[in-house]
């Protein structure tokens, strides 16, 4: 048959099936903090534009989200770890 190739095996072993959990953690927890550091970033902003002593209780807001990452991080590496 023209086009088709013969794949031999299982497409997902369990060293495959560990490198996918491992991406989806540290994927939905980067986007999850992407868009966390956006509406806090935003609001900041907004803050800081009405009154310049909020800069920084503004940072330490927007640096929080990026523990969610390191979390991912951490979970991704005990799963690869396993």
């Amino acid at each position: 048959m023209v086009g088709e190739e013969i794949v031999s095996g299982p497409f997902l072993d369990a060293d495959g099936m560990k490198a996918l959990g491992a991406a989806l953690a540290i994927t939905v927890t980067g986007l999850a903090s992407a868009w966390a550091e956006k509406e806090i970033g935003t609001a900041a902003i907004g803050a800081m534009a009405e009154n310049e002593g909020l800069f920084g209780k503004g940072l330490i807001l927007t640096v929080i989200p990026e523990t969610i990452v390191i979390f991912g991080l951490v979970v991704a590496l005990l799963i690869n770890s396993a």
